[in-house]
């Protein structure tokens, strides 16, 4: 920090900066306490979507098995799905980081939405494919999450870097600053007292 006149404007300007960092560390605090409140929350998502996943992803491949066993024709239907380009991201802020919304359409999963022909179709095939729909959706919104984590964890190393700048360099660098001037000018008011009483003195010898 460069250093200044002792003068009582700058003391003035020393004090509403140090009152100014005192505040950003405040905010800097408390947009740190929340994003780790929400980062926190995310990361519990992530563990039960990925649980769920796992679970829905074995049902899937059994379902999936069984339909190729009962159904010779099973490959010829999948080949009628058509490729999924429904996945959308929008953005939203928290505390002025941007986290993704993910979406996807799962599809209802009803036999008259299904993108194959019912004579190729079977109860293991139509269950199968409901649920990869099913998975597909979940990843989207797993995807969505573990973004947002890595966002969140961004964002909070940074705010606890400028937080702990503001508290071990910049406040303290300031009331450092806050008492050199005012000891400089404690120093000049008494000088300015001694030389009015010597001043004083001899104005009251001469007369």
């Amino acid at each position: 920090m460069a250093v200044t006149a002792p003068t009582k404007g700058n003391l003035m300007a020393a004090r509403r900066s140090r009152a100014l960092a005192e505040n950003g560390w405040e905010l800097m605090d408390k947009k740190r306490n929340i994003l780790v409140r929400e980062l926190m929350e995310r990361i519990d998502r992530a563990t039960a979507l990925q649980d769920r996943i796992e679970a829905i992803f074995r049902e899937a491949y059994d379902a999936l098995a069984l339909a190729e066993i009962m159904s010779p024709g099973c490959a010829k239907a999948a080949a009628q799905v058509p490729e999924d380009e429904s996945v959308r991201i929008l953005w939203r802020s928290v505390m002025g980081v941007e986290l993704p919304t993910v979406a996807a359409d799962a599809g209802s999963g009803a036999a008259d939405t299904l993108p194959y022909a019912l004579a190729a179709s079977t109860s293991a095939l139509d269950e199968a494919y409901r649920r990869f729909s099913e998975v597909k959706a979940l990843l989207a919104e797993l995807a969505e999450t573990e973004i947002a984590v890595y966002r969140l964890a961004f964002s909070i190393r940074k705010s606890q870097k400028r937080a702990n700048a503001l508290e071990n360099i910049v406040i303290p660098g300031l009331d450092g600053e806050i008492v050199r001037i005012e000891q400089a000018l404690a120093e000049k008011e008494r000088e300015e007292f001694v030389r009015q009483k010597v001043v004083k003195a001899r104005k009251t010898g001469r007369a």
